[in-house]
């Protein structure tokens, strides 16, 4: 249970105090029922809200597909750029949403999106071994496989030098290829491909676990994820769900 007022300023329908207003005006129900009070408590798993007449979307879990255009920011908000949030619109852009797995400026493909702490990190975490698997145009024709997939020595973010973890590799044709890590150390594969004397030309990220990016998704279209396609990101193969 949790108090109306604290419930509505959360979903960013207005401050405490704007709510509470806004319930005196008789703008909140509850089941249909005007509200009386800030402090009267609802469950919002079984309780229906409105605000002004408007049905009070809410979920306790929300996990979004985006297929990340280039030139937008794998961040919550940002003054130069267009940010992958800011592309986020009703209902979902009343929810706290974190991106889980950031890509570069430049790159694009499958971001995903949650309010769901645990799952953000059960996501991102290198210990949790969710595989990402990239879609890499090189400049240079493809080499060094053998030292990608052995791990080898790069600069991370700070500047000290860290020892990647195995790579897989699948060559595509001479100049692209797929590779998959479990690790986002900053511009990780950029610089993975630039210590074996090549350069990155374009990346997009295809997958995450078993769950591929939709092709229907537009550049800077996203959708829902169900149950099941979440599982797919944490299971061992297409056909070994684990249990969300």
């Amino acid at each position: 249970m949790i108090r109306i007022d604290r419930f509505l300023s959360q979903l960013k329908y207005g401050s405490r105090s704007e709510i509470a207003t806004a319930i005196k005006n008789g703008l909140v129900t509850i089941n249909g029922v005007l509200v009386d009070s800030p402090r009267d408590k609802i469950d919002p798993a079984t309780d229906r809200i409105e605000f002004s007449g408007e049905f009070v979307f809410f979920k306790s879990a929300i996990v979004l597909m985006l297929n990340k255009p280039q030139n937008v920011l794998s961040a919550n908000r940002d003054d130069q750029y267009v940010s992958v949030t800011g592309l986020i619109k009703p209902p979902y852009d009343r929810f706290d949403l974190n991106v889980a797995g950031r890509l570069d400026l430049d790159a694009e493909g499958l971001i995903l999106l949650t309010n769901d702490g645990s799952l953000l990190h059960r996501i991102i975490s290198p210990n949790k071994e969710v595989m990402k698997k990239y879609l890499v145009t090189l400049e240079f024709p493809l080499s060094g496989e053998t030292e990608l997939e052995s791990g080898l020595d790069i600069r991370d973010g700070k500047g000290e030098l860290y020892h990647t973890l195995p790579a897989r590799i699948e060559k595509i044709d001479s100049h692209s290829c797929y590779i998959s890590i479990h690790e986002g150390k900053y511009h990780q594969i950029k610089r993975m491909f630039q210590a074996v004397g090549n350069n990155v030309t374009h990346l997009k990220r295809v997958s995450i676990g078993n769950l591929s990016l939709d092709d229907s998704l537009a550049p800077g279209e996203y959708k829902e994820l169900s149950e099941a396609e979440i599982s797919l990101i944490f299971a061992k193969n297409g056909n070994d769900r684990e249990k969300v």
